[in-house]
């Protein structure tokens, strides 16, 4: 480690024809092991012009004084490239679940790499990202694209101050965005398309889809669900892995560990489902293949879900589309928003208000309508009634 000490610095002239004061110093840096070093450092402070020697003495006294003060956070020389692939990866995939790593892979390969990979980590700033960003929104990106990079920045900044390989303000935290604007529209089911989706469906998508508009759970929670996960007797079923690509792990979120009540139709539905189709090879996995491996998302999608949707007249269905329906029916029947959220494993409430819940313009009217009896109501009554002395004559 780089011995600490106070220092004035060397200052000397430069150039002949237009002579400046530099200063030259010793800053502190992070060498690429995370130790603290020394590197030389030069400064500009002036022309010889404007400033005598004693003027840029005292202007390199107050550019030294936060290093001499043991206030200037040290800087490291590493680069972007280099930190991600020897430091990032190794320490921080292992600890994400397999689907962020994928999607962060994909992006550090695709995106980030290729843009910042060759720049010191002190080099890219808030404005390199802004403009890194908005390029990438005009080439057609959505916001949410956006919006990711910027939260992935922050978190490799984060991460790079808190292992000292970075010491300054994270670049990311100052990025902005454009309002947000939909992509494509979302949709639900209506109450009549659910029957009619239903019925066009084949075992096991069938009670798969069923599962999903009835309890809101996500397709990999669906694919994970275990047949001891499902409590007959209290008529609930317990949320406690899903399946990503084939891998069995833990369901997305904390809050997305639940128990969710489970409606006399889907449980008879599901015990006629385990009745048909037994455990083979050991899996316990309510919907298993013929050699008792778990389903795959993707194929059910496009070899089920969506030629069914497209029977129907929905060719946007998505298994999406079943939390959306599920979670917009739910808040229509009377429930709260804390027990949507709650039915669909969120950590906020505002994604489930923002994101899964969808406006009934029918429901609308209807409560406009019955607003408007009220009211209605309300000013024949006071139509009836004696009217009120006005205040003069109360006073009189």
């Amino acid at each position: 480690m780089a011995r600490k000490r106070y220092q004035k610095g060397s200052i000397r002239k430069r150039n002949k024809r237009n002579p400046v004061w530099e200063l030259q110093y010793w800053d502190i840096c992070l060498n690429t092991d995370g130790s603290i070093g020394r590197k030389r450092e030069s400064i500009i402070l002036g022309p010889v012009s404007d400033l005598n020697r004693k003027e840029a003495k005292k202007l390199a006294e107050e550019i030294l004084r936060p290093l001499n003060s043991g206030k200037r956070t040290p800087h490291s020389d590493i680069h972007f490239r280099e930190f991600i692939e020897n430091y990032f990866i190794p320490n921080v995939f292992p600890i994400l679940k397999q689907s962020t790593q994928d999607r962060y892979r994909l992006t550090l390969n695709k995106h980030l790499l290729p843009a910042f990979g060759e720049l010191r980590l002190t080099d890219i700033r808030t404005l390199d990202l802004q403009q890194f960003i908005l390029h990438k929104l005009q080439g057609g990106l959505g916001w949410e694209c956006g919006n990711h990079f910027r939260n992935l920045m922050s978190k490799i900044y984060k991460t790079a101050k808190k292992w000292n390989f970075f010491g300054g303000d994270n670049p990311a935290l100052g990025v902005d965005l454009p309002p947000k604007k939909p992509v494509r529209e979302k949709r639900i089911l209506s109450q009549e398309q659910v029957p009619q989706l239903l019925a066009v469906l084949e075992e096991p998508a069938r009670t798969m889809v069923l599962v999903g508009i009835r309890t809101g759970m996500r397709i990999g929670e669906i694919l994970g669900l275990r047949r001891e996960d499902i409590d007959r007797q209290g008529k609930q079923l317990h949320v406690a892995q899903a399946v990503y690509r084939g891998l069995i792990g833990t369901p997305k979120t904390k809050s997305s560990i639940r128990t969710l009540p489970l409606p006399d139709e889907l449980l008879e539905a599901l015990a006629l489902h385990c009745r048909r189709f037994p455990a083979v090879n050991g899996c316990n996995l309510v919907f298993q293949t013929s050699k008792g491996t778990p389903f795959g998302d993707t194929n059910l999608l496009h070899r089920e879900l969506k030629p069914a949707g497209r029977k129907i007249g929905a060719p946007w269905l998505s298994w999406h589309t079943l939390r959306r329906t599920l979670c917009t029916h739910f808040q229509e029947a009377g429930g709260s928003l804390i027990d949507a959220q709650r039915q669909l494993g969120h950590s906020r409430a505002s994604t489930t208000l923002d994101i899964y819940t969808l406006p009934n313009s029918a429901n609308q009217r209807n409560t406009i309508e019955k607003l408007s009896q009220l009211v209605t109501n309300g000013d024949e009554s006071d139509q009836s009634a004696k009217a009120p002395r006005m205040l003069t004559q109360q006073i009189q």
